[in-house]
Order: structure tokens, then sequence, then C-alpha cells
């Protein structure tokens, strides 16, 4: 066999490890229950909205026109609104995209900022998975693919969000990015924003002064829960590049019930089988 041969094998058998690609294909899924709970939920919403001001709703039809406004409906309120500012489900050019991306609508630049982040993020990842793609399908065909061997494969690509937690002045957030391919990959972003100070929030003001020890001394005790009588753990030693310490960059959200829950990236400190990585913190 060839080294033609050999590549050809290569791309069309390399298999996706289960413990990444199967997450991200989850996660993909999940993303798409969430959106569809998130645009049911609008819709009532619209619906009370609009009995309240004794509108008449006769023949409710769900064009896309429609259902593009129904999707913008402000999921909260105060002094800010975060809108679904981009919504679609399509498949095109060997990608399946399930895209829905949010807007932040409030006085002042924080907004203004948050979102031009957002919107950079969302150009980065689609022009990246249109490349990946771009470059799967080039090198299948030149070491020897069939439109056959083909087959009609996809890329799913996916961008969602999620609130985690918001009071009338506050919100706190994920953006999710995923890919699903041959290779997969997933990447969160995570907005904790005051709207009634203009800025982003941090981990000392929700956990007081000494957050990085009351941090620590959380995450040391639930990972110590997490091994086994036998000291087995997914979690790498800390000489192993486990966790030592947060720090200003650790990620974090905020629950409904004010918990903070610190965040580390799938195979930051434990081994890809724990996934994403979170630890809830109680406040002293």
């Amino acid at each position: 066999m060839n080294e033609f041969e050999n590549a050809k094998n290569a791309y069309g058998s390399t298999p996706i490890p289960p413990e990444l690609a199967g997450r991200v294909q989850e996660g993909i899924r999940a993303g798409k229950d969430r959106r569809r709970n998130r645009r049911a939920m609008a819709v009532r919403r619209w619906a009370a909205a609009a009995a309240c001001f004794g509108l008449v709703l006769a023949g409710l039809n769900l064009s896309p026109t429609l259902a593009n406004a129904v999707s913008s409906v402000p999921v909260l309120g105060g002094l800010f609104q975060v809108l679904t500012f981009v919504d679609y489900d399509k498949s095109e050019g060997g990608i399946d995209y399930d895209v829905s991306v949010p807007e932040v609508d409030a006085a002042g630049s924080l907004a203004e900022k948050v979102n031009a982040a957002i919107q950079e993020k969302v150009d980065q990842h689609l022009a990246k998975a249109e490349q990946d793609w771009a470059d799967y399908r080039e090198a299948f065909f030149a070491t020897g693919g069939t439109e056959e061997e083909w087959g009609g494969r996809e890329m799913n690509v996916m961008i969602d969000y999620e609130i985690k937690g918001q009071t009338d002045h506050w919100v706190s957030f994920i953006v999710t990015f995923a890919e699903g391919w041959v290779a997969s990959y997933e990447e969160r972003n995570y907005y904790n924003l005051d709207f009634a100070e203009g800025r982003s929030l941090t981990l000392r003001d929700f956990l007081g002064e000494d957050w990085v020890n009351t941090c620590n001394a959380s995450i040391r005790k639930q990972i110590d829960a997490r091994t086994d009588a036998g000291g087995s753990t997914l979690f790498f030693a800390p000489d192993e590049g486990g966790f030592t310490t947060v720090d200003e960059s650790t990620n974090f959200y905020v629950r409904e019930d004010g918990i903070v829950v610190v965040c580390f990236p799938k195979y930051s400190i434990a081994a890809g089988a724990a996934g994403n990585v979170e630890f809830a913190i109680e406040a002293p």
C-alpha cells in the first residue's frame, strides 16, 4: 500500500475519541433542546404580554418572520435585556449549522463591548469551521478518496448561550462554541456583567477579599471527595498539571440561587472523561 492509500485510510477511518467527540455531540444536542425550550418560553411570554394589553391573537402563524421576532423576546429585564440576536438552523456546503447568538441591550459602553466581543468570537468560530471542513475535504480527495467513500459526510457547528443567573442589575451567562466531525472541540466563554456599575464582575465581588483561599479550600475538598478509597481519580496531580490555585483569569458563573460555580475546561486539570469540570463555591 503506497503512502497515498495510507493517507486516505487515515482520513477516512480516523475515529472520534469517545471522551471528546461524544461529549461535543451531546453538547450540540443539548444546545438544540435548550433553544427549542427557550423559544417555547419566549412564545408563552409574548402571548401573555399581548393578553395583558388586550391584544387579540387570531390565527397566530409562526412564519419565519414571526418566529424570528418571537425568538428575540427579551429573557431578562431591569437595567438590561438579553436578546436572541441571531437564530438559525440550516445545512449548507456539508456543514450543519445550529446557531443562537445573544445580544445584550443596555445603556452605556459595557453592552457594546460585550456584543462586539461575542460577535468577534462568532465570526472566528464560523470562519474556522468552514476552513477546517474545506481542508479536510481537500485532503480526503487529494489522498485518493472517492465521492462514494465520502458518503455525504457532514460537520456539526454549534453556537448557543445559556443564562445561568440574574437579578435586576446583573446577569451571568455562557456562550458555547462547538465543532463536531472527525476532530471535535468545544469552547465556553463566560460573562458576568453588572449594568448598575457598568463593569464585569469578579470572584472577589461575590466571595470577598479572601476569595482565593475560599475557592482553593472548597475545590481541594471537592477533588478529594471525588477520589475513591483506592486513590483513583480523574484529576491530575498538581505537579502533573492539575489544580493549584484560582486566579483572576479563572472562569466562573453565578447560579440563580447566588452560588458561584468555578469552571475549568476539559483536559485542563483532569482527564477528558471528566468533561468540563465545575465546582460550586459557598460564600464564607
